[in-house]
This record gives structure tokens, C-alpha cells and sequence, in this order.
């Protein structure tokens, strides 16, 4: 007759976990949920303009932020700062309808590239160039941004139909 050994307890809070036979510490549960999360947010993330927006958000942040540096950085002070604030607004917006609406991208990438070309006289040379090229970038990148077509049949357009033997085609016969 065998004896099992008994059940070895439960490491407690602050114990390190006992290795496997392998000699490795079994990490296949955490690490599992953590791929499928990158996963998830990898599908999500191709299912829309999302360099765009990023580079849309960014250039809108810029804009909207440098009116409120310190004086010595801010080249105009005044209503400018309040069309630069209004402009780094709208980037923000078209930023958030671009990831959240992709169909919308075309009108979004446009009003994008038209608040970030605005801004260039109405908020300190468009945020420094910077927020202004940014702002074009992802409006450019928004406006020309496809979904990925769905896999279907290999070749492209130009590939060539093969006709099952003895068909007729038109008046005479292949």
C-alpha cells in the first residue's frame, strides 16, 4: 500500500512561490491575461487612424499648452493666447472624434490640417512649428488612413480567371 505525501501548504503573503519541477516559477497565469489585454488593444488599435490621432493630440496638446508658458517663452500675449487655446481645443477634439468615430476621419483629418495651418499666425507660429507640423501630420495621416481590407482572394486585381474546360464563352466555344 502506498502513502501519498501530504499536500504541501499554501506559500503565505510575503513567501516566495515554490519553483516547478522545471525549475522555473510558474508565470503562465499572470502572463497569459497580459498578452491577451496587448492583444485586444493590437485588433483595436488597427481598426482605426490611431497614428493619426496621436500625432493630432500632440500637436493640439502643444498648442493649447504654450500659450501658458512663461513670459519669456510666449512671443504673443493676449487674444493670441486665446485663439491658440481654441485651436489646441479643436486638435484635441478632431483628435478624439478621428479614434472614436473612424469613418469620420476624411472630415476630421481636414478640420485638423486647417486648425493646425490657422494656428500658425493666430498662436506663436503654431505652437514653435511644432504643434503646427504635428497637427498637419496626423490630419494628413487621418485623411489618408484605410481600414485593412478583409482577407479575401489572393492576386490582386490583375489576376486571371481560369475557365472550367469546354465553356462558351460569347458566340464560339474555348
Amino acid at each position: 500500500m502506498t502513502i501519498d505525501p501530504p499536500p504541501e501548504p499554501a506559500p503565505g503573503p510575503g513567501e516566495p512561490v515554490p519553483s516547478s519541477p522545471a525549475g522555473r516559477a510558474d508565470l503562465a497565469g499572470p502572463v497569459a491575461p497580459v498578452r491577451g489585454a496587448r492583444a485586444a488593444f493590437r485588433h483595436w488599435r488597427r481598426t482605426r487612424p490611431f497614428w493619426a490621432t496621436v500625432w493630432t493630440a500632440l500637436g493640439g496638446f502643444v498648442i493649447f499648452f504654450l500659450p501658458m508658458a512663461p513670459l519669456g517663452k510666449i512671443l504673443q500675449v493676449g487674444v493670441g493666447g486665446i485663439a491658440g487655446m481654441a485651436g489646441g481645443v479643436v486638435l484635441m477634439a478632431m483628435a478624439l472624434l478621428m479614434l472614436l468615430l473612424p469613418g469620420q476621419r476624411h472630415t476630421a483629418g481636414v478640420i485638423a490640417v486647417i486648425a493646425g495651418v490657422a494656428s500658425f499666425p493666430l498662436s506663436n507660429l503654431g505652437g514653435l512649428f511644432v504643434g503646427m507640423v504635428l497637427s498637419v501630420l496626423g490630419g494628413s495621416m487621418a485623411f489618408a488612413w484605410l481600414p485593412e481590407k478583409p482577407a479575401g482572394r489572393k492576386g490582386g486585381p490583375f489576376r486571371r480567371r481560369t475557365r472550367p474546360a469546354g465553356v462558351s464563352v460569347g458566340s464560339g466555344s474555348v
